[in-house]
């Protein structure tokens, strides 16, 4: 590192110091090892008189604006750790707004030009100078393509990448401190907290992968009723430059001209509850950014409206096997079933096993049971997660930054929910679309189409399973396997060794009727058929299940 690039960081660092001082942030680790190194500091920066009375959220989000734009953007992503944070400090982040001057129309024309290889005339047969908006990563402006659409340019800000590097270097040092000195720094990891933001910010930085986000979105929801993504332009689309189809709506908080466009609110609602449960659970992709200023009403349907999806940057995935235990989670809560919700945990492995499953039911039930005195109408599920997650940080938790994206989302769409229709049952718009999903997802039918997706790999592996099992047996012969036991508590494992031959010769006839049902499932179309399935699948399927259990059930001494 260059002397002037040191001398930079060291000016920025003083610059957050003062800031942080002059808004009397230090408060927040009094009586830390830090709060100490930081006293002397307090005598070069005056402190702000005003700040004295106002709540400490306030106060962070304050010095956040002050400290510009990219810190505002690290703010309103913190918000979304509400497992991290006290309530009034997520709900006074989360107002952040993401909006500063817009940079000079003529860069932002040269940008595109450099990133697209070609003049702004062969890309665009107009293009407006000025910006629709602007905020702290990119702006936006209008422009018309050569065939007459209306489309709407998104590109970064100049230089933005190298400022955000610069301040990621300097919240990670902030980090370092924090976790060598606050008291609950293993509870909040500031270091993994500033890979989160990171992680966030780069993806923001890539406007290609923010097209191809809103392309398979598109491709989810094509000719659907309940929402509409506008269409990219690969064509012309960068790194550094996003072109969309463009639409237009009404914001989805903006209630009275909503109601001056006739749309059918309590319809729009519980439309956008069961948008997000499909993303999240039929599609497996969903849109994480979903506050207000991102999904619009398309104004030009009263009587059966739909959302329009904007700002593509920030999208959720969630493993298969979290997705069926989110959705067990949610279903137990509908139940109030909780010690199915202390064994989902467990079974998913979001909380270590030496945890007993009576101490969790219990703590699931002193989170839910409060709730349930209330009507449905004002139970928020999103609410319900968000504490059930809090209390399991007592029980050593340990949860994907994707289920913590998903609660926050969730989070949006009820309080959007809400805004647009007050009297709103959330639990009762979202079971009926959990239950479907989960027949549909996990029923007999999807097992069996699995089983047939996979016939091409299992067939082609299956010249090798003989070989395989006759390797095994003469590794077992040779004594490569062999274990001495020294104690009478392990004796079962010699049971179990003798047992072992037979269970998997039961196993691999079980795997081969298994793999006759699924091509019976997708190639029999002779025989009478049940539940929508061949005759001679179930039955193959039901000797496969009997030498399954047969593989597994232990023989008696």
């Amino acid at each position: 590192m260059t002397l002037s690039k040191r001398l930079r960081g060291v000016r920025r660092l003083w610059q957050v110091a003062r800031t942080l001082l002059r808004y009397r942030l230090d408060t927040l680790v009094e009586g830390t090892p830090l709060a100490r190194r930081l006293a002397p500091l307090r005598f070069f920066a005056p402190r702000s008189a005003d700040a004295a009375n106002l709540p400490r959220g306030e106060r962070l989000r304050l010095a956040l604006q002050e400290l510009g734009p990219i810190f505002v953007k690290f703010g309103q992503i913190l918000s979304t750790r509400r497992d991290l944070l006290p309530p009034d400090i997520a709900d006074e982040l989360a107002k952040l707004q993401d909006q500063v001057a817009p940079f000079d129309g003529a860069i932002a024309m040269a940008s595109i030009e450099a990133a697209l290889a070609r003049p702004l005339t062969q890309s665009y047969a107009s293009f407006e100078r000025e910006p629709l908006a602007s905020a702290s990563i990119a702006q936006v402006h209008a422009a018309t393509l050569p065939d007459g659409r209306s489309v709407v340019v998104k590109v970064l800000r100049p230089g933005v990448a190298h400022r955000i590097e610069e301040d990621l270097s300097l919240l990670r040092l902030i980090a370092g401190v924090l976790e060598r000195h606050h008291p609950n720094a293993d509870k909040i990891r500031p270091g993994l907290v500033v890979d989160e933001i990171a992680a966030t910010l780069h993806a923001e930085l890539d406007l290609q992968r923010e097209a191809a986000n809103a392309s398979l979105l598109r491709r989810n929801w094509q000719g659907s009723d309940d929402l509409l993504v506008p269409e990219p332009i690969f064509t012309h689309t960068a790194q550094t430059v996003l072109t969309l189809e463009r639409v237009h709506g009404i914001p989805a908080d903006d209630i009275k001209a909503l109601d001056e466009a006739g749309i059918d609110r309590k319809a729009l609602a519980a439309k956008g509850v069961r948008v997000f449960y499909l993303q999240v659970f039929r599609d497996n992709f969903f849109h994480a950014d979903a506050h207000a200023g991102n999904i619009w009403v398309d104004p030009g349907r009263r009587a059966e409206p739909r959302f329009i999806a904007l700002d593509f940057g920030i999208m959720g995935q969630l493993a298969r096997e979290d997705q069926y235990y989110l959705a067990e989670n949610f279903m137990a809560i509908f139940r109030r079933d909780y010690r199915r919700i202390a064994q989902l945990h467990q079974e998913a492995g979001w909380m270590p096993r030496h945890i007993r499953t009576e101490e969790l039911e219990a703590a699931a039930r002193a989170v839910c049971e409060p709730y349930f005195t209330r009507p449905l109408s004002e139970i928020s599920l999103g609410e319900v997660l968000l504490k059930l997650f809090r209390t399991a940080r007592a029980y050593e938790l340990t949860l994907q930054p994707q289920l913590i994206l998903l609660q926050k989302t969730l989070l949006n769409i009820e309080g959007i929910g809400r805004r647009l229709d007050p009297s709103i049952d959330i639990w009762a718009v979202a079971q009926p679309v959990l239950e479907s999903i989960l027949r549909e997802r996990y029923g007999p039918r999807a097992l069996l189409r699995e089983f047939a997706r996979q016939v091409p790999e299992l067939v082609t592996h299956a010249p090798q399973m003989p070989r395989l099992v006759r390797d095994w047996f003469a590794q077992q012969n040779a004594g490569e396997h062999a274990t001495i036991l020294q104690s009478r508590e392990l004796a079962a494992l010699a049971q179990a060794a003798n047992d072992a031959p037979g269970r998997i010769v039961r196993a691999v006839f079980g795997s081969g009727l298994l793999i006759a049902a699924a091509v019976l499932f997708a190639l029999d179309q002779n025989t009478p058929r049940w539940f929508g399935c061949p005759a001679s699948a179930w039955i193959a399927a039901g000797g496969a299940l009997v030498a399954f259990i047969s593989a597994r059930t232990k023989r008696r001494p």
